[in-house]
């Protein structure tokens, strides 16, 4: 994207990060809240996007790879997936047992009806996965921005799609072309970024005060520490398996990463997050099927954080979990977590259901609804990179990624060429 007055657009949406967090601070709360329309409609302008731009891409992707490659490509997807979820388990799960943040704690002062809200919460189609990944209607999938039914419809369009053979050129033609002026689309919106964000993060403030980082800091600073080593975690193992050079994918990563911080929205980056990894070098056909799969079934970041906050509540609560349970609890966060994040506040439903069932208090989830939006933040941009790095890591296992791809050369200054020699 082109730069305005000298700036690159991560400059600009940190300058408006910047601008949103001392406006909400010195500006009276009333105009700070009603600043949030405008980072509502930052988001919806994206969600107006992503539908369209995973359905095209994922297919012409998929179609291009080979029907053949597309179950194996499914299993390796979902094997790197579920080692990466454990890891982020016994992460968050050894961050609580290390730092207690739940411990001393005062009890929770909440009417019967919050916390019938709260068990009421759950959905059904929840408990039911085929209702979640089969659509009824791919139209109204395509509305809701449902990803992973539109990951289900794709994968057996694509197949479809490779079966008719040449008669399939004028829809290729047609979905390729999609693409691309999607791609336009996103280039256009992106300049509403700054503005986006910025009103976002002054609502936040302006809704919560500052001082919402204080009030349950050691739960906030548990799961940013814990955070902080899985990122490292999973870097050292990505290279190690890829030899990638990290910072030169981190540094074209900065403006999905930033987005996904600021507007605590896994869409909001998406888009810029597949451009960015096929900038990289990651074929098309690997980024346009993992990052989309990785929405539904590679939430590291959310599953981290709900090992630590269901820790939490029972330390707050005072109850003692053995070992043994919190075993059990972690397999079972193995399997809830996946296929929730079309569901609005994902990871507090999972977070409530998990209370539920292991007897512990639902209404100590209202602590944590103070500081949610705090954590939010750290575990959606956490949810990205993840899925930024599974593309990698398969397409290496797949021997696809070329030893000569930008990701494998030395980061450089930004406008300068970047070497392709890999390291």
């Amino acid at each position: 994207m082109k730069k305005c007055f000298g700036l690159s657009l991560t400059a600009w949406i940190f300058i408006g990060l910047g601008v949103g967090i001392l406006f909400g601070i010195f500006a009276p709360p009333e105009w700070s809240v009603a600043l949030k329309p405008m980072g509502k409609l930052f988001i919806r302008l994206i969600k107006m996007i992503v539908a369209p731009l995973v359905f095209a891409s994922l297919v012409t992707g998929l179609v291009g790879a080979g029907h053949s490659s597309i179950g194996r490509l499914l299993l390796k997807a979902l094997l790197w997936f579920w080692l990466a979820t454990a890891v982020a388990l016994i992460l968050g799960l050894t961050t609580a047992n290390l730092f207690h943040p739940g411990t001393g704690v005062a009890a929770p002062h909440v009417s019967a009806a919050d916390v019938q809200n709260l068990t009421n919460s759950i959905p059904t189609h929840h408990k039911n996965i085929i209702e979640q990944v089969v659509p009824e209607s791919i139209f109204q999938a395509l509305a809701d921005n449902a990803l992973l039914q539109i990951l289900f419809f794709s994968i057996l369009f694509a197949i479809a799609l490779s079966a008719i053979g040449e008669k399939n050129k004028p829809i290729i033609d047609f979905l390729k072309a999609l693409t691309t002026t999607m791609f336009k689309l996103t280039e256009y919106v992106m300049y509403f970024a700054p503005i986006g964000v910025g009103c976002a993060m002054a609502a936040a403030i302006g809704n919560h005060g500052i001082a919402i980082i204080g009030h349950l800091a050691k739960l906030v600073g548990s799961l940013y520490f814990a955070l902080f080593f899985f990122v490292i975690a999973l870097l050292m193992m990505v290279k190690f398996y890829t030899k990638i050079r990290v910072r030169t994918a981190l540094r074209e990563l900065e403006e999905p990463l930033t987005l996904a911080f600021s507007t605590t929205s896994s869409e909001s980056a998406l888009p810029k997050a597949i451009s960015a990894m096929e900038r990289l070098g990651v074929p098309p056909h690997i980024v346009n099927f993992v990052i989309p799969a990785g929405y539904s079934f590679n939430l590291d970041g959310s599953t981290l954080y709900l090992a630590l906050a269901s820790m939490f509540i029972a330390q707050a609560a005072g109850i003692h979990m053995p070992v043994s349970q919190q075993i059990i609890m972690m397999l079972v966060l193995l399997v809830t977590s996946k296929g929730v994040a079309a569901v609005p506040r994902a990871s507090m439903v999972v977070l409530t259901a998990t209370c539920a069932s292991f007897g512990l208090p639902v209404e100590y989830c209202t602590i944590i609804l103070g500081v949610d939006e705090i954590m939010d933040m750290a575990r959606t941009t956490v949810n990205v990179l993840g899925n930024c790095m599974a593309s990698v890591v398969l397409a290496k296992w797949e021997k696809i990624l070329p030893p000569t791809a930008p990701i494998f050369a030395a980061p450089t200054k930004k406008g300068q060429e970047t070497s392709s020699d890999p390291q």
